[in-house]
């Protein structure tokens, strides 16, 4: 799969945070990115080291999650000749691969606490100690690190140890999952189209017919980003009607010759005869009429956000700070939001 290196965005939240990690990328300092699944943490990992001083060195990525834990510290730190079984000939870490650059730990929460123990000396002291070796290297390395966890619970836990946390978090940066950015979807979604329509060849990109548009809008997206991708991208080359896409396929599982039986011989399931249950609506729901054309797309979303917005605030007798917290968003977030929509001013009538 072709890989997604623009940051694209245009919500209040996700520029507040976009903007947040420009304003650190200068300063040689840890930054922790926080997101769910599929929010885009390594694109922002990235931007970070591209806008720093260190651009021009190199940026190193490793999923923290993706090796077993005998192998993580070996993995970081490097090691000598004979350290441990298998072990043939000497081996640089990442650390050494970073030195001058960026180390990009994403998964950050998975590390083992004796791992955490041998990064913390290295974050604290520029100093790594390959497995096998008393010898000290010197690494000049700038930490970025990601997880999905609240790493202060871990600490309470006794998971994750408060000193490294302390140090690794001098600027934390939280991406917004996308169904609280729905004004991004129809941007995001246009902008996987038209690759994905570039790549089979198509001629021109037709855009999303109404029904299409209905199904991006509404959906909860608990993938993310990533999963928006792979539904238009799977859309757009199963589309075979020769104008706007109107064919969504959210759940690629879903199959009428799904085995109904669960683990304890009941049903897991409807039958496939049966319909599926009404999604139920609730206020965050996202709710945009499709009565109009998909050239008029654009405006209804920015129309309904202005709305909601507005209602808010009403209800909350135009207290910002108020009106912030039960929306779920920041006081400089809902601020962005406002001067967007140009509500910034607004009063009780």
């Amino acid at each position: 799969m072709q890989r997604t290196t623009q940051v694209i965005g245009q919500s209040g939240a996700f520029l507040d945070a976009l903007e947040r990690a420009s304003r650190a990328a200068a300063l040689d300092r840890p930054v922790l990115v926080i997101g769910e699944r599929g929010t885009g943490k390594e694109l922002v990992a990235e931007r970070l080291h591209r806008l720093s001083p260190r651009w021009d060195q190199p940026l190193v990525i490793m999923n923290c999650a993706a090796l077993p834990e005998s192998l993580i510290e070996a993995e970081l730190f490097g090691h000598e000749a004979g350290a441990f079984t298998g072990a043939t000939k000497a081996r640089t870490g990442r650390f050494e691969e970073a030195d001058g650059g960026t180390l990009f730990l994403d998964e950050l929460g998975t590390l083992s606490m004796a791992a955490q123990d041998r990064l913390l000396r290295a974050v604290e002291y520029g100093e790594v100690t390959r497995i096998g070796s008393s010898r000290p290297l010197r690494v000049d390395v700038r930490i970025v690190a990601a997880t999905n966890e609240h790493l202060p619970d871990k600490v309470d836990a006794h998971e994750f140890r408060a000193d490294l946390l302390d140090r690794l978090s001098f600027e934390v940066v939280t991406l917004p999952p996308l169904r609280a950015r729905s004004g991004d979807i129809a941007v995001l979604a246009d902008h996987f189209g038209r690759r994905m329509a570039s790549e089979i060849g198509w001629e021109r990109w037709p855009g999303f017919g109404p029904r299409a548009l209905d199904q991006l809008l509404t959906h909860r997206w608990p993938g993310n980003v990533r999963e928006l991708r792979n539904v238009v991208e799977r859309a757009v080359y199963r589309w075979e009607g020769g104008g706007p896409v109107d064919g969504i396929e959210i759940d690629p599982f879903a199959s009428p010759y799904r085995p109904t039986g669960g683990p304890g011989g009941g049903p897991s399931k409807a039958p496939a005869d049966q319909p599926a249950p009404a999604p139920v609506e609730s206020e965050d729901s996202p709710v945009v009429a499709c009565d109009t054309g998909p050239s008029d797309f654009k405006s209804r979303v920015a129309r309904f956000e202005r709305e909601l917005l507005a209602r808010a605030l009403a209800e909350h007798r135009f207290n910002q700070r108020s009106t912030a917290e039960a929306l779920g968003l920041s006081y400089d977030q809902l601020r962005h939001a406002l001067r967007r929509h140009d509500l910034i001013n607004a009063q009780g009538s």
